[in-house]
């Protein structure tokens, strides 16, 4: 493994890489084929959806700064989950938390209804964990972590000594904390995944995602099914990655910095129930996350006192968070994961793993903090939530109305 630093990686992989006129920015490739150099004689290209320069040099950084040998670029976060799987029988078991990102549950548990695996829950915040993990004899066991949106830790090194132990593999997806704050290969995860769409883009106009292995082979495995799925990325998104990359490390700074004073001083508000922030000295695994990560992060989320309609009424008041989906953007982002990030899931698992309806996740950006502080503040005094039993607005007949928070459509 090189000495370099990720903070290096980040900002010089693949500089200098044109060889042709000396360019110090990769130029873009957007050829979809390529010539054959002679007959039956391919050349390192032959078509797009099968290798590109530019995509290739995005794989090749993200593995160097996972400490992975093999990276593979998908058009999506959830294309990377996706071919996660494609290494599952019908007969092989996928271990999953119980409060994973919602997206992920539903892929799962749509998977384990059509009959393409089996599918064990846990909650890997317990000690009962590992005996589940012993018992269920999986192929992959996935974890997430800090898990989206309770921001609970997993135990990485516990995890993959229980999952080789009866010779699972283990992935792990590590999008809420980046390359630059958590390498889990380093702690003997097989497989690492990223929605490439957060913090490692950084700046909300690319969707994308990547799988990392720690092996070569199991990485060319997985290669070949996203070639034979065409789930690989596209050129151009890779060029726009690979830029918002060379400001990781220091965009993370920033936003654990902000995220930090805006936990603390959710922390000390009347109107708050719970703030769920690993970097706070209150939050019950502290020294997990000090033991396996670099930092904290920038993500906060927290519960407010009331009702679903005092969380519509505060969301719908705020003028420096935009309430949007998605997170790791340079702008600060708000939402309520019961209607939004998990609503594909059905009720009752959404309430086992946290999310009910004053659940509220906010992705803290690079703003000026006390302009962020002041506005939750002003908020918090102007919707007042938990103080008043009636809703204040006829526009929010429809959430009372649906404050079962009714799971979307699978096809969502």
């Amino acid at each position: 493994m090189s000495d370099t630093k990720n903070a290096t990686i980040a900002v010089r992989n693949g500089i200098e890489a044109d060889k042709h006129h000396g360019a110090v920015v990769p130029p873009i490739h957007l050829s979809t084929t390529y010539s054959f150099a002679d007959f039956d004689t391919k050349r390192d290209y032959d078509y797009g959806r099968s290798g590109n320069p530019s995509r290739d040099i995005l794989a090749d950084t993200l593995a160097k700064l996972e400490h992975g040998r093999k990276g593979i670029v998908t058009a999506t976060g959830m294309a990377a989950v996706n071919l996660c799987t494609q290494i599952l029988s019908p007969e092989d078991t996928l271990v999953i938390p119980h409060d994973c990102y919602g997206g992920s549950y539903r892929l799962f548990t749509s998977l384990q209804k059509r009959g393409l695996l089996k599918l064990v829950v846990v909650d890997f915040t317990t000690e009962e964990c590992y005996e589940q993990i012993a018992a269920a004899k999986p192929k992959l066991v996935w974890i997430e972590t800090p898990s989206n949106p309770i921001l609970r830790l997993t135990d990485i090194e516990k995890v993959v000594t229980a999952s080789h132990a009866v010779g699972a593999l283990v992935g792990a997806d590590n999008t809420f904390l980046s390359p630059a704050l958590q390498n889990p290969i380093d702690l003997g995860v097989d497989i690492v995944v990223h929605s490439t769409t957060k913090y490692i883009n950084g700046h909300s106009d690319v969707v994308g995602g990547v799988v990392i292995t720690r092996t070569e082979k199991l990485g060319e495995e997985l290669a070949w099914w996203a070639n034979n799925l065409g789930l690989t990325g596209a050129p151009f998104d890779s060029y726009l990655t690979l830029r918002g990359i060379r400001t990781l490390n220091i965009r993370i700074k920033q936003h654990e910095e902000n995220a930090l004073k805006v936990a603390q001083y959710l922390e000390t508000s009347d109107y708050v129930d719970t703030v769920y922030y690993p970097g706070l000295e209150s939050h019950p695994q502290h020294e997990l996350a000090k033991k396996q990560q670099r930092g904290f992060g920038g993500m906060v989320s927290f519960s407010i006192k009331g009702t679903i309609e005092d969380s519509a009424r505060f969301l719908t008041s705020l003028k420096q968070f935009t309430l949007a989906e998605s997170l790791g953007g340079v702008e600060s982002l708000i939402c309520h994961p019961a209607t939004m990030t998990h609503a594909g899931m059905d009720k009752a698992a959404r309430l086992e793993a946290g999310v009910n309806d004053t659940l509220i996740r906010i992705s803290v950006g690079i703003e000026d903090v006390n302009d962020l502080i002041d506005d939750l503040d002003r908020v918090f005094n102007l919707t007042k939530p938990g103080q008043s039993a009636s809703v204040q607005s006829a526009s929010f007949d429809k959430v009372q109305v649906n404050q079962a928070v009714p799971a979307r459509p699978a096809i969502w």
